[in-house]
């Protein structure tokens, strides 16, 4: 492999021309084809086969007309008087009345119904459901109270909800423009002290890339840069080189919402990924290229070298992310296979970004690639004429009492991750949304005025088919169902809301007394369930538990259910892949379970933060379902990059000579900086993106953040080098049958260390003389 990239890299230099103009051509093609047959992205949290699915499949061969669940783009517009007044108030009742009649007109509204005013709708279902139940037998006390609770204005007449489903086949036909004609005609309508306010499936906020978010970010990075070359212009290279990496991504994406659905975090995510990894990989490899010009003044022969050994390090370590990233299609769960493809294919831009554009920049810039220099470093070296860093201070430290430094690290780490223990998961819903959000405020003004429960509905869909008897007797066991629900524990409200044309089947509407982020809501469904097979036997009838609620409830039991097998294929395939790279048993077993120390520290730190609420960042709430598995991949995949970058180096020492003590510390020499300048850019990227109103990005990028840390700067820095230091030389044992089936790859560049004797050995040989002082000077800023 090294081989192979050599030559690309020796290529890429020599052609820049071709390949700068490739990349170009890229960008503005996948640009304008993006452009052109994109549609908008939606989320939908949704997994076939899971029990709320069952039901919906029930539900619809009893009332054919019934749509999906999660298709129906809804929306729910809360009106409110001022404390005080209510919406009956002669002004404020105008006030309601002037705002239906302008929804009315927004974009892809329903023909039919019309809308009302809260206050009307409220009076006139009140008389006609009360009417209808009391006709059916009800006592008048039980209709009222049922009907009360279905009714769109508050007991105390200050509240009111005006619902619609938008006329559209699914979430992702809602156009942008009417959402923004919605949110205008609300802020419109917001004069005189009332209030107003919207929520729904059809109202998802779409997260913008290119914001506040990325621009800290990049700017730390650049900092990060300047500081380690000590040249502008090589700190801009990768930068630009990720940009461009980042860019094609996002425009992959983009493309892919016309062949299938993409979740609105999927462009956050991939940015913040596409933009750690750009930046390191590109930094590797610039770095390597600086110190291959100590060695020869032929910037072509250095390039290939540089993407010869760091750029086989970068495969690898990408191949690593790729893996973890790519495995989230293995568990089944539609969504959560598209975040994690889309990520990925924003890796691999990286990848080639790295292997090919910078070569192409390297051979554009040629001796002005470290130009603009504004800081000079020149590290002292020791008797032997090695560099002495602090690097190689910091590995000498770890190796005089590398028992106690294990001992921390696992103690520290191991006391972090406690608090995973009372991790609680659920999917983001509008209650769980940012509090400055029109979607948050609407929904706080309805668990006040009407309760949490109503934000929190479970459908109960009842088949009476081989209910024996007329319909008389099926209507009895519908009630018989709706009895048993009310009678579980939080439940405010049981009800029969709708029975088909020829009274086979129901449907049950049951109110938690609790909100759809509440632990006492799953309970209720649980107990639902464990109760359904009884209710079963007693009425005659089959029961099913669906709704918006329940859906997302199983979405999230899925979820954590898939980890295990999720966590047993990544793991074993990086295993694997990490053998082959450093042909050691030890080394791979060591970096995975130094994986697993950081991820679950990592999870019990963003427990104590956004679910407990710790330093007050965020409003405490359950972690995002999705969160621990799309951390514990892309940490996966970045815990391998500095294994590689740091070990790789390590292992090249040892299989030169060098005995296993001394291979640690020139590891360190050789990697320490450029690991440190690295991990310390990926925090800043991710650690940014708390900036995000999104609670779901902020989670994900203080996950990141601390992930990146806890992995780099005390695994990778402290705890490896401490288990190398007590491993010693068994740390690169390899079964002799092992070794023999394993495929070998030239990562240390051991080919071209060959071919670089050989050159040295004949003077007439191109690149073989030392390159001068004078062209040295750059390389050495």
């Amino acid at each position: 492999m090294a081989t192979l990239l050599y030559r690309l890299g020796r290529t890429a230099f020599r052609r820049w021309p071709v390949f700068v103009a490739a990349w170009l051509v890229a960008l503005i093609g996948i640009g304008v084809l993006a452009t052109s047959i994109s549609k908008p992205m939606v989320d939908t949290f949704s997994i076939p086969g899971i029990p709320s699915l069952q039901a919906q499949d029930l539900q619809k061969e009893l009332f054919p007309d019934t749509p999906d669940a999660e298709d129906l783009a809804s929306v729910t517009v809360v009106v409110s008087a001022p404390d005080g007044r209510t919406l009956r108030t002669p002004a404020y009742a105008a006030k309601v009345d002037a705002l239906v009649a302008d929804l009315q007109q927004l974009p892809q509204m329903p023909a039919e119904p019309q809308l009302v005013n809260p206050v009307a709708a409220a009076d006139g279902q009140f008389r006609q459901a009360v009417m209808g139940a009391v006709e059916a037998g009800q006592p008048r006390r039980v209709a009222e109270a049922n009907a009360r609770e279905l009714l769109p204005l508050s007991s105390d007449g200050r509240v009111g909800t005006i619902s619609w489903n938008f006329d559209v086949d699914t979430v992702a036909d809602v156009e942008p423009a009417t959402r923004d004609a919605l949110l205008d005609t609300l802020e419109s309508a917001r004069i005189g002290g009332l209030d107003a306010q919207v929520n729904g499936s059809a109202m998802q906020a779409i997260p913008e890339t290119g914001g506040t978010s990325e621009l800290v970010g990049i700017a730390v990075a650049l900092v990060v840069l300047v500081i380690s070359f000590g040249s502008l212009v090589a700190a801009g290279m990768p930068i630009l080189a990720a940009l461009v990496g980042v860019g094609l991504g996002l425009l992959g994406i983009s493309l892919a919402t016309a062949f299938t659905t993409i979740g609105t975090t999927t462009p956050i995510l991939a940015t913040m990924i596409g933009l750690a990894v750009g930046i390191d990989y590109t930094l590797f490899i610039l770095q390597r290229y600086r110190t291959e010009l100590l060695d020869t003044d032929d910037r072509q022969e250095a390039v290939g070298r540089a993407v010869g050994t760091a750029g086989s390090a970068v495969v690898f370590a990408g191949l690593t992310v790729l893996i973890a990233l790519s495995a989230l299609s293995v568990v089944g769960i539609p969504f959560l296979t598209s975040m994690g493809l889309a990520a990925a294919g924003t890796v691999l831009m990286a990848v080639l970004v790295a292997l090919t554009l910078l070569p192409a920049l390297l051979g554009l810039l040629r001796s002005k690639a470290f130009g603009g220099q504004v800081r000079r470093r020149q590290d002292p070296r020791d008797a032997d004429g090695l560099a002495l860093n602090n690097g190689v201070r910091w590995a000498r430290l770890v190796g005089r009492t590398p028992v106690a430094v294990a001992l921390l690290v696992v103690i520290g780490l191991g006391a972090l991750a406690l608090p995973v223990r009372s991790m609680q998961l659920a999917l983001p819903t509008d209650s769980s949304a940012a509090a400055d959000t029109t979607q948050r405020r609407a929904s706080d003004l309805v668990s006040d005025a009407f309760g949490p429960g109503r934000e929190a509905p479970l459908l109960l869909v009842v088949d009476a088919r081989d209910v024996p008897g007329d319909a008389q007797a099926k209507q009895a066991a519908f009630g018989q169902v709706a009895a048993w629900a009310s009678q579980q524990d939080d439940v405010a409200n049981a009800q029969v809301v709708a029975t088909n044309q020829d009274s086979s089947g129901a449907q049950v509407l049951v109110t938690p007394s609790s909100g759809p982020d509440d632990e006492a809501t799953t309970q209720l469904l649980q107990d639902l369930r464990d109760g359904q097979s009884g209710i079963e036997d007693e009425s005659g009838t089959t029961v099913g538990v669906t709704g918006i609620t329940a859906i997302q409830t199983d979405v999230s039991d899925r979820l954590t259910s898939a980890l295990p097998t999720y966590l047993v294929i990544v793991v074993g395939l990086a295993f694997v892949l990490l053998m082959l790279v450093f042909r050691s048993v030890l080394v791979p077993l060591t970096a995975t379970l130094g994986f697993l120390l950081s991820v679950l520290a990592t999870l019990g730190a963003t427990v104590l933060v956004f679910q407990e609420g710790l330093f007050g960042l965020v409003e405490g709430q359950p972690l995002v379902s999705f969160m621990p598995i799309i951390v514990i991949g892309i940490v996966f995949g970045l815990a391998m990059d500095y294994q590689v970058f740091l070990v790789t180096r390590m292992r090249e020492a040892f299989v030169h000579g060098a005995t296993a003590r001394e291979a640690v510390v020139d590891g360190f020499r050789n990697s320490a900086r450029v690991v440190v300048a690295a991990a310390t850019i990926m925090i800043s990227v991710f650690a940014a993106f708390m900036l995000q109103p999104d609670s779901l990005i902020k989670s994900i990028g203080f996950a990141l953040a601390a992930a990146v840390f806890f992995d780099a700067f005390v695994v990778r820095m402290a705890l490896i080098p401490a288990l190398m230091y007590l491993m010693g030389d068994k740390a690169w044992w390899l079964p002799g049958w092992l070794d023999r089936i394993l495929p070998r790859v030239d990562v240390e560049g051991e080919k071209l260390r060959a071919a670089r004797a050989v050159q040295t050995a004949d003077p007439a040989t191109p690149g073989a003389h030392a390159a001068t002082d004078e062209q040295l000077e750059p390389a050495r800023g």
